[in-house]
């Protein structure tokens, strides 16, 4: 005898999703039998078809363990015992095919997640790499932005950030950020991702205080996080393209404070604008370099020292005790260091204007790499 399944599921799941179970539960409690391959191999099939249809585990699960409480009187071995002893041999063998059951479609439900799961992270990194290098039709990347939480119709800005080890989507500093972000903001129009070893936070210009909050979380995320080397934020502009110029601001002004030796971790691309200008004519720059400071190749140890001593002078506001300690000698030493520069070069770094020029130069000799590279 053959109990027949419900019509109709409680909690929002059909009783289709039931299959063969009582066939299954009957066939067990008249044997005592566990459920066979092929059952289990429908039940993770009937999970895949779940998932795929929203239903969620417990959802799954309760109707289940309803279908076997319903069932559970009718049941031969149960309804009809020959004794106690097979009423509770029944019992331990309907429970153990339920806790089968259970299992299997947990394990047909999980395999389907996990598919999913991979397919959508798939297609978030397809919309990032098109994104963030401005390929495909700007009208179909926005309307695919929007699955991703992001209106591309309002300016937005990038911050990127990198660590002392590459960032990739499963570093712990990842999920940590996005959690506190998801905490602190809810669904805004924010996204997160990993582009090349490095952590890139895209926020809506309306939501620039997300920029801040990622910045001081990727620069101190806590115990046992390693703490982000360096920070830059480009500018907000406006549309899908807007995006990208704010992403190449942002590189670019890492890689300006790598080539200039820059103090700070947290940079902001609106502060170092003066930088492409100075390398836009880069013919010009390097002519300025050889003329301001190539005399200073003839000082003993070379130019690098003094082009030191520049730099340091102008970070301490020339102030030559601050100078001397940043660069570890005494202020004698400083003195005629800044005296070497004015002899041999003609410019003297207690002049303001001459000061300025100098400094350009300086700027300009690290950004080309000189003296180390010739111009």
């Amino acid at each position: 005898m053959t109990a027949r399944a419900g019509t109709a599921g409680q909690g929002g799941i059909p009783s289709d999703f039931l299959g063969d179970y009582a066939r299954l539960l009957t066939e067990v409690s008249e044997t005592g039998r566990l459920p066979r391959r092929d059952e289990l191999d429908a039940l993770r099939a009937l999970g895949e078809r779940s998932a795929a249809n929203g239903h969620g585990l417990r959802e799954l699960f309760g109707l289940y363990v309803r279908e076997t409480r319903r069932l559970w009187g009718t049941l031969p071995g149960i309804a009809r015992p020959a004794d106690a002893g097979e009423r509770a041999r029944t019992g331990d063998a309907l429970l153990a095919a339920l806790d089968a059951a259970v299992s299997a479609l947990g394990d047909g439900h999980e395999r389907a997640q996990r598919v999913a799961m991979r397919q959508e992270e798939g297609e978030r990194r397809e919309f990032i790499d098109d994104l963030l290098y401005g390929r495909s039709d700007l009208g179909r990347l926005a309307e695919r932005a929007q699955r991703f939480g992001l209106q591309l119709a309002d300016a937005h800005a990038v911050a990127v950030a990198a660590g002392p080890e590459k960032y990739d989507d499963v570093h712990p500093v990842v999920g940590l950020v996005q959690r506190e972000l998801l905490g602190r903001f809810g669904e805004v129009d924010v996204l997160i991702s990993t582009k090349e070893g490095r952590l890139v936070c895209i926020a809506a210009s309306s939501e620039s205080r997300v920029l801040e909050v990622f910045a001081s979380l990727v620069e101190r995320p806590g115990p046992g996080y390693p703490d982000a080397e360096r920070v830059a934020v480009g500018r907000a502009h406006s549309g899908a393209g807007g995006v990208v110029r704010s992403y190449d601001e942002a590189l670019g002004a890492l890689e300006l404070a790598d080539r200039l030796g820059l103090e700070a971790t947290r940079l902001y691309a609106a502060e170092l604008l003066v930088f492409p200008v100075l390398m836009r004519d880069r013919a010009a720059m390097a002519d300025l370099v050889r003329t301001v400071l190539e005399p200073l190749t003839a000082a003993r140890g070379g130019a690098a020292p003094l082009l030191d001593t520049l730099s340091e002078c102008a970070a301490a506001g020339y102030v030559n005790a601050e100078a001397a300690r940043r660069l570890g000698v005494s202020v004698r030493t400083l003195s005629y260091r800044l005296e070497r520069i004015r002899l041999l070069t003609g410019y003297d770094p207690g002049d303001a204007l001459h000061r300025y020029t100098l400094e350009t130069a300086a700027m300009g000799a690290r950004l080309l790499g000189w003296p180390a590279s010739a111009l």
